[in-house]
């Protein structure tokens, strides 16, 4: 399977602002953002003049960084949202926050969407009660995702839980930490995706 090792700090860097991909890291003194607030590389400080292709390829790569997806599998979510009816963006957003991994990092069960995607890899959670360990699996109004009653002592989640008290649930998740279960209430809608994205420049980028 594809995967990006690249250092994720630089895309906070490259983005200049914070996409939380190192969890409690990135909420602390040793945040490289926080440290170097400007782009990687050797002309990271110089301003250059950004075209509209420019900043529609910005956006779209922000939104695939933010949700830890390569090209291939992101335009293939574009694609299925495209088609779909509705509005092009919403649908696009509405897909990546229903995935598992990032319903996961959303409960709190996982301090950053890397973590979550690990996490349920070496299926640590229960859909519906049934085991699934397929991170890109979408949910569905009512599913209920679960800790295992054997992975519910683990560090890594009881952590995970704690640090999750400085992030607030998104409206459309109801969470009970103390029994390590969480429900997607409705699927979530425009007003419910606070992240800084601008999902119109990603729709223009591909319908050129």
């Amino acid at each position: 399977m594809a995967r990006s090792t690249c250092s994720v700090c630089k895309f906070c860097r490259r983005e200049n602002m914070k996409l939380f991909l190192k969890g409690d890291r990135c909420y602390g003194d040793k945040c490289a953002f926080e440290r170097r607030a400007y782009p990687p590389g050797q002309h990271g400080q110089t301003r250059t003049k950004v075209s509209d292709f420019g900043i529609q390829l910005r956006e779209k790569q922000k939104v695939k960084r933010i949700y830890g997806l390569l090209e291939r599998q992101f335009r293939k979510y574009f694609d299925v949202a495209d088609r779909q009816k509705g509005v092009t963006g919403l649908n696009l957003l509405r897909r990546l926050e229903v995935r598992l991994d990032s319903v996961v990092y959303r409960m709190g069960f996982g301090d950053s969407r890397k973590e979550a995607r690990q996490l349920v890899l070496h299926s640590h959670f229960l859909v519906n009660g049934k085991s699934v360990n397929i991170p890109n699996t979408i949910l569905r109004a009512n599913d209920v995702v679960s800790v295992r009653p054997k992975s519910q002592k683990l560090t890594t989640i009881l952590r995970s839980i704690e640090n999750s008290k400085k992030r607030e649930i998104p409206d459309w998740l109801e969470v009970n930490g103390a029994e390590f279960t969480g429900r997607i209430k409705f699927l979530p809608e425009r007003n419910h995706v606070t992240l800084p994205i601008e999902e119109n420049l990603v729709v223009e980028l591909y319908s050129r």
